[in-house]
């Protein structure tokens, strides 16, 4: 087996992925908040990230995989209500207005487990969001949204791909949330 300092690396994050109702309503939301002159994420890849591991090598992906396995969080409510830009990485996004505290413990968890195996995690304060574009200057004219609401029942890890026609997210494994 090769070293680390060999081993290939994916470049892996915790996220919530939604299902096909919620993804069809996170679309919804990106094409009445941005229309049609904006290039928005395509609908697959569309997910609120709650920890981003970067580029990791297969022991820690296993290590990860362990750690997230021993997580023991009950299901809760998300409500998508209110929408932003950040001009600095120039992302256009949605999120909660109030974070519901089973979130604040998942990425909690999840940044506990980053350290157990080595990783450093995030210091900044958790913004929870869901990209819908990138690379725009500014939201034309922002408005309110339709609120998103999504049961929250499971957690994935995803690997980030990129390819030839630009990023893509591969859901690889999945933990439902047990109360």
């Amino acid at each position: 087996m090769p070293s680390d300092t060999t081993e290939s690396r994916q470049r892996l994050f915790f996220a919530l992925w939604p299902d096909d109702e919620v993804r069809v309503a996170l679309e919804a939301t990106g094409k009445s908040l941005l229309g049609k002159r904006i290039k928005r994420l395509p609908a697959a890849n569309l997910h609120l990230t709650l920890a981003f591991a970067g580029s990791v090598t297969g022991s820690v992906r296993r290590c990860l995989e362990s750690a997230a396995g021993n997580i023991r969080q009950a299901p809760f409510d998300l409500t998508l209500d209110q929408s932003g830009h950040w001009h600095r990485p120039r992302i256009a996004w949605i999120g909660p207005t109030h974070t519901p505290p089973g979130l604040w413990s998942l990425v909690g968890d999840l940044r506990a487990a980053f350290e157990t195996c080595g990783l450093q995690a995030d210091t900044r304060p958790y913004q929870p969001h869901v990209t819908l574009a990138r690379k725009i200057s500014r939201l034309e004219n922002p408005a309110p949204i339709t609120p998103v609401s999504w049961s929250i029942r499971s957690f994935s890890l995803v690997a980030s791909v990129t390819d030839p026609r630009g990023a893509r997210y591969e859901q690889l494994v999945s933990w439902t949330l047990e109360g």
